[in-house]
């Protein structure tokens, strides 16, 4: 943002490299996150484990506890290895580089904008060379 931080939370499949869902919030507490995992939960299910870093909202109770109460697998990475989620990794580098270094923002719904903007983008259009360049969609109606 010009003026404070913004976190961008998103969750992406791993098998087909989608975008399920994401979530924009000025503060790491981990509702944001668990009120977009209950989304992506009612509109894509359940997935049977959940990777992330060792982030405060990770560590917390809440996400913990959602996640026991979906019966889904915590996995976190290691302390200082980001190549352990490289996935995500990957999309935050490309949205960075190929989106939000570029186009100019004043505020949250302008930021929404280029996110959403980016994401149909990612999802619908973009290649993914470990997808034998197909989207992910094109993946996943493949498989």
């Amino acid at each position: 943002m010009p003026v404070g931080h913004m976190y961008l939370f998103a969750i992406i499949d791993w098998h087909t490299r989608e975008i399920v869902d994401y979530e924009l919030s000025n503060s790491l507490e981990a509702t944001f996150v668990t009120r977009c995992l209950e989304r992506a939960f009612i509109n894509n299910g359940k997935p049977g484990i959940m990777n992330s870093d060792q982030g405060s909202q990770f560590t917390s109770r809440e996400y913990i506890g959602l996640l026991k109460a979906n019966n889904i697998k915590i996995s976190m990475d290691s302390v200082g290895r980001a190549t352990d989620n490289a996935l995500i990794e990957r999309f935050f580098r490309s949205f960075k580089q190929e989106k939000l270094y570029i186009y100019d923002y004043t505020n949250v719904d302008e930021l929404r904008a280029l996110i959403d903007e980016y994401i149909e983008f990612y999802n619908n259009e973009r290649p993914h060379q470990s997808l034998e360049y197909m989207t992910p969609k094109e993946f996943s109606e493949a498989a």
